[in-house]
């Protein structure tokens, strides 16, 4: 018998609920036990409960008394959004704890033990919390937990039931008609394989993630998932799954696994049920194995407005008005991930019109549309973003996209078709909108057909937007709204928010993204400077005086209308020097 059980047993006769004679006929009852290996084993207080002397509550509430601690009922085991959202399932089963509310840095958690205080510590080492244990019934901790973490299986139980032997799980015939392949590329030892697959995929849908990274390490085989444009770190396959996993991955993007020495891209399309998803498969070799990186295509962001994207009112109506034209160049810029590709399809689908035609270059075709011809560069056919675009005149398109204007020979192409009546989208890596014309001068285009065809370009970023299910107002620290150079008058008439983190949004405050912008329109002045070939400061300088608002006064609207943070304008934006 434990030192545990003997204290508590010492208790219980102490406090007069079993009389001693009856503890110690239970104590030499399982030590004759003991020598029979098929009696199951329990200690004193489970064979004193088994045959009525005492129920789990008597202990509970023995133990909560010596310790000093509250008591909790089951009706009371109903945890707040953000106590939810702090600790994980993995934890709260780990130590056998359940977290019911959160005030500042100050976690309420019920707990099975209250002798186990080693195990306090180190859950509030790993949360970074300090802890106010209760005490509550061990299964009314586990049924809680079932309650309101949800009792399927995730990642990590999956890991932890996986076998090292590989042998079959149930529902390998569900399975296999999800993941869309052929049985006869299946065979019954891959099942456990598969199904953890199927999870990995499965848990970043439900998260919400746009991208999920399988990154071989020296010692381990890390998988995280990018959400919200932020990477977290998920519960890790074993090392000895890595190129199992890596495999399977491949097999279903259509890449050959036998090629490890070059990257590779393949496509996966999954069936759901509820809705289909395309992902864009990339594999890396790297010192440690093959790095795989999964972006998640999901069509329904691609039908928001321009509202739901994050635009005002007023950058909508010029958005509408620049991409009705019927003729001229209009570029999005801003750095990879940035969500510029989704804004030029969702412009698509704003002007997709049965009158009009609509044809795209791209590389890869990300989003499949309907009513738009797309058109994928192959390089390895001599199908460049340029003989494309010739090809493409000849069809009589009213708009045209290019997915990215990289070399002169397709800015030339593209600035000629926009000067012969199409009207055409596409992108630029610039840090600011102005800076697109001297991108397109330095690729070699002349500043006269710059000034001539290009009609505005924009520029944006992506920022976090404030969980609408916790926020809550806020007073920002001093030093953020510093950093935004905020006057009186704005911090005077701003609504600040901030996320509390709930289950809704993960204990993260925030939830989804949307853009901040700049737009900048090419009036009669800005063409002449172009044409005069003017330095980008100032055509940048005449823009401002024309009442272009940069990338961090667009994110200080945001901020003061409490759909975003200080911080995260501060993160994505720089000041301007103007």
């Amino acid at each position: 018998m434990t030192s545990a059980d003997e204290f508590i047993t010492h208790l219980i006769v102490e406090r007069g609920l079993v009389p001693a004679d009856v503890v110690e006929s239970a104590r030499r009852k399982l030590q004759d036990d003991i020598s029979d290996p098929d009696t199951p084993r329990r200690d004193v207080v489970s064979e004193l409960a088994a045959n009525g002397y005492i129920d789990a509550h008597q202990v509970t509430q023995m133990l909560a008394d010596e310790f000093g601690m509250a008591m909790v009922e089951p009706g009371q085991l109903k945890p707040t959004d953000v106590a939810l959202a702090s600790m994980s399932r993995s934890l709260a089963v780990r130590y056998h704890s359940f977290p019911i509310s959160r005030e500042g840095n100050t976690l309420r958690v019920a707990i099975a033990d209250p002798l186990d205080m080693d195990g306090v510590d180190s859950l509030s080492h790993v949360l970074q919390l300090s802890i106010e244990p209760c005490v509550a019934v061990r299964e009314e901790i586990d049924a809680a937990i079932d309650k309101y973490y949800g009792s399927e299986d995730s990642v990590e139980n999956m890991l932890s039931q996986m076998s090292g032997d590989g042998e079959g799980g149930p529902g390998l015939d569900d399975l296999v008609e999800k993941m869309g392949v052929e049985d006869s590329s299946i065979k019954e030892t891959d099942a456990p394989i598969i199904k953890l697959v199927y999870k990995i995929i499965t848990e970043a849908i439900r998260r919400r993630a746009s991208d999920i990274h399988l990154e071989p390490m020296e010692k381990r085989f890390r998988v995280r998932y990018r959400i919200d444009g932020v990477l977290h770190e998920v519960d890790n396959p074993p090392k000895r799954l890595q190129l199992a996993i890596i495999s399977r991955l491949k097999i279903m993007a259509e890449i050959s696994i036998a090629e490890k020495r070059i990257p590779q891209d393949g496509r996966i399309h999954l069936d759901l049920g509820e809705k289909e998803l395309d992902f864009r498969v990339s594999s890396l070799p790297t010192e440690h194995g093959e790095s795989i990186v999964m972006r998640i295509l999901d069509k329904e962001g691609l039908l928001l407005g321009l509202p739901e994207l994050g635009f005002f009112s007023d950058d909508q109506a010029q958005m509408e008005k620049f991409i009705s034209l019927p003729d001229g160049i209009f570029l999005v810029t801003g750095p990879t991930g940035s969500g510029k590709t989704t804004t030029l399809y969702a412009c698509l689908n704003y002007i997709n019109r049965p009158d009009r035609k609509i044809i795209t270059v791209e590389d890869p075709v990300e989003y499949r549309l309907a009513g738009i011809n797309q058109v994928q560069v192959r390089t390895e056919v001599k199908m460049t973003f340029s003989s494309a675009l010739r090809s493409m005149l000849r069809q009589a398109p009213n708009i045209i996209m290019i997915g990215e204007i990289r070399d002169l020979e397709t800015a030339e192409i593209a600035i000629n078709a926009s000067l012969t009546g199409h009207m055409v989208f596409s992108t630029l890596h610039t840090n600011d909108a102005p800076s697109a014309v001297s991108r397109l001068v330095d690729i070699g285009v002349k500043p006269f057909l710059v000034a001539a065809s290009l009609r505005a370009t924009m520029a944006q970023r992506l920022v976090r937007r404030i969980c609408p299910k916790c926020k809550q107002p806020h007073v920002p620290d001093a030093a953020h709204l510093r950093g935004l150079n905020m006057s009186e008058s704005q911090v005077a008439a701003a609504s600040f928010m901030r996320g509390q983190g709930c289950t809704h949004c993960g204990g993260t405050g925030y939830r989804g993204r949307m853009t901040i912008v700049e737009i900048f329109t090419v009036s009669e002045e800005i063409e002449r400077l172009i044409y005069e070939n003017a330095t980008g400061t100032a055509i940048r300088r005449k823009a401002r005086e024309g009442g272009m608002r940069s990338l961090r006064e667009d994110g200080i609207r945001k901020v003061t209308s409490g759909l975003t943070t200080p911080e995260e304008v501060l993160s994505i934006t720089v000041g301007d020097s103007d």
